[in-house]
């Protein structure tokens, strides 16, 4: 993947915050102060609340909205956004900002313009139980790229908001540091949630749906630590519209941010990967429920050094869990305890068909996994020259065309296949390959190859 100007960009943020509500409704002496009520399209009159907002009004309600949401944070007070739609062009919040609402009932309607809501330098903005919806117009992309754009901002908190109907991200955040919890965002044209250059995100028990190029980017310019923790969303429709041969398509994607956890995730139907991680060293992939993936389902790729994949369940994709590009310096890895069943061959492709279960390159320990119904191969080690040091061990194969297949390459290196138990393989239970095509006998019934490069022992085969 490359990133331009706008990729680096990022991807749009739903929020919410708590308290009283300076914006609540000031009992009978509101309407008479604001003075006339206007008539919304149903002839009911639409109410006035202080600061003269008018929910359900056609009016636009930036400046109103605006200067309550200036007021409250420089008197340390909380917003309370009344029930019903509010339209609003952009509103900037201010550091201490903390905007809350009636769960569900509560719309900020997008009427237009270069920005929805954006932040940048603030501290300690909270937002709380707010729809925002995007109404599918356009953002200028060189100033937010998501419908809420947050930039260096530290100690986010934003939860129990729902954001819909955006035409790039929905949220974006540059920079930032704290809780992303509870939200529902679907309906966007990117992706839901992008996070470049995070120092600190917690991304939990989110519901992302019907995406049209990522879920969930945790992205850094460089290479470095993130330490972003992902757990317990449901991610499901993940769309590539944009294309490409990974960069989209993903429930979970992350590039150059070291450190990073993702668990407890379920992801279903998506285009290419449900967890992707390109040049992501120490990521920790466990626990997570994949089901109907269209390429690799998990995916330690390019220039990584570390990755534990363990206790994941994979029920539907093109290839499992495939750890590889060593030839671009991707090495060291567990591949633990995962159940991985029914996987498929694009015969579409005209190259790519996969249809194995684990696939890897260098450093690897597979151990412990339980395979079931691939048809090329259970697990697949090496790639032409590009082989070291992997260990196969103790892992169940079944229903598989070849069990274990590992590169014939002369300039390969070694590869330990011990304890393992494979059953119904059709062609071959432990086979020599070139790219991808068994070759040569079963190594099954012998100790190791000519040459000492591969040592087999002590697998047992029915």
């Amino acid at each position: 993947m490359t990133l331009d100007r706008r990729a680096l960009l990022s991807a749009g943020a739903l929020t919410a915050g708590t308290g009283f509500g300076v914006l609540a409704m000031t009992a009978a002496g509101a309407a008479s102060a604001a003075g006339p009520r206007e008539a919304q399209p149903s002839g009911k009159p639409a109410r006035t609340f202080k600061y003269g907002l008018k929910p359900g009004s056609l009016d636009d309600q930036t400046a109103p909205l605006q200067a309550a949401i200036d007021a409250a944070a420089a008197n340390g007070e909380p917003v309370m956004l009344p029930a019903g739609t509010l339209r609003t062009g952009p509103l900037r919040l201010p550091s201490g900002c903390k905007l809350t609402g009636a769960a569900g009932l509560s719309v900020l309607q997008f009427s237009g313009g270069a920005q929805f809501i954006f932040a940048k330098d603030a501290v300690g903005i909270v937002i709380e139980d707010i729809v925002f919806d995007g109404g599918t117009l356009p953002l200028d992309p060189d100033l937010s790229d998501g419908l809420l754009h947050f930039q260096d901002c530290a100690g986010l908190s934003l939860r129990r908001i729902e954001v819909r109907n955006a035409l790039l991200n929905g949220m974006s955040l540059e920079g930032c540091s704290g809780r992303i919890s509870d939200c529902t965002i679907t309906t966007v044209s990117q992706a839901a949630l992008r996070c470049l250059d995070s120092t600190g995100l917690d991304i939990s028990h989110n519901h992302i749906a019907d995406c049209g190029n990522n879920g969930i980017l945790v992205w850094q310019s460089k290479a470095r630590e993130d330490g972003t923790l992902i757990s317990g969303n449901r991610i499901e429709r993940i769309a590539a519209r944009n294309g490409g041969t990974g960069e989209y398509g993903n429930g979970i994607n992350v590039f150059r941010a070291g450190s990073v956890i993702a668990t407890g995730n379920r992801i279903s139907d998506c285009a290419y990967s449900a967890v992707r991680g390109n040049a992501a060293s120490n990521i920790q992939i466990l626990s997570n429920s994949c089901a109907r993936i269209g390429e690799v389902a998990i995916y330690a790729e390019f220039g990584f050094q570390g990755a534990v994949i363990a206790n994941n369940v994979i029920d539907g994709a093109a290839t499992g869990i495939a750890v590889t590009n060593f030839n671009e310096g991707g090495r060291l890895a567990i591949v633990q305890g995962n159940l991985i069943r029914n996987l498929v061959r694009r015969e579409a492709e005209p190259e790519d068909k996969r249809g194995d279960g684990i696939t890897i390159e260098a450093d690897t320990l597979v151990s412990g996994n339980v395979i079931e119904n691939a048809p090329s191969c259970g697990i697949s080690i090496g790639w032409g020259p590009f082989l070291r040091d992997c260990m196969v061990t103790n892992n169940l194969l079944r229903a598989t065309r070849t069990g274990i297949l590992v590169s014939s390459d002369p300039a390969a290196g070694k590869a330990m296949i011990s304890g393992n138990m494979i059953s119904g393989a059709t062609d071959g239970a432990i086979r020599m390959m070139e790219y991808g095509r068994p070759v040569g006998p079963d190594l099954a019934l012998k100790v190791q190859d000519g040459n000492g490069r591969i040592a087999v022992s002590a697998n047992t085969v029915s």
